[in-house]
């Protein structure tokens, strides 16, 4: 299949904290999005208010969320992964992760992008599925002009 892009983005609790959502989108359109049981009592104020109330999606368990993020990922041989923001790496590199030394099974060969300077509008801003989205359209925009 040869390598593909994936567009990440996730929203969480607050700056280095919890994870709440996961959105990747490859080129070819394919989608994965999910949000993840968090903590409402530890969320920023600010995502209280401009995260919670447009995620769209109920809460699933983490075991099923690293289940659907292994089948999403292991479709592609290659994939490169690419975010506007350190901490989304983060939270998808500490999905892949099952315990002590191992990982939920991905066969899938990764490289993560940092593309810091990506200026993008959102259709829902701060909706994981739609920012990454746009993070493609704003990349592919960027790079195949």
């Amino acid at each position: 299949m040869g390598l593909m892009k994936l567009f990440l983005d996730c929203e969480f609790t607050k700056f280095n904290a919890d994870l709440i959502s996961m959105a990747l989108v490859s080129e070819n359109d394919d989608e994965f999005y999910e949000v993840v049981p968090f903590r409402h009592l530890m969320c920023d104020p600010w995502v209280i208010d401009n995260v919670i109330p447009i995620l769209y999606k109920e809460e699933i368990s983490y075991e099923r969320f690293q289940t659907k993020l292994r089948q999403f990922l292991n479709r592609f041989d290659e994939v490169e992964v690419i975010a506007d923001w350190p901490e989304d790496f983060y939270h998808f590199s500490r999905s892949l992760l099952s315990g002590p030394g191992e990982v939920i099974g991905v066969n899938t060969k990764i490289r993560m992008t940092w593309e810091r300077r990506l200026e993008y509008t959102s259709a829902i801003p701060h909706n994981a599925l739609e920012d990454a989205k746009a993070i493609k359209a704003s990349y592919l925009k960027k790079y195949t002009i």
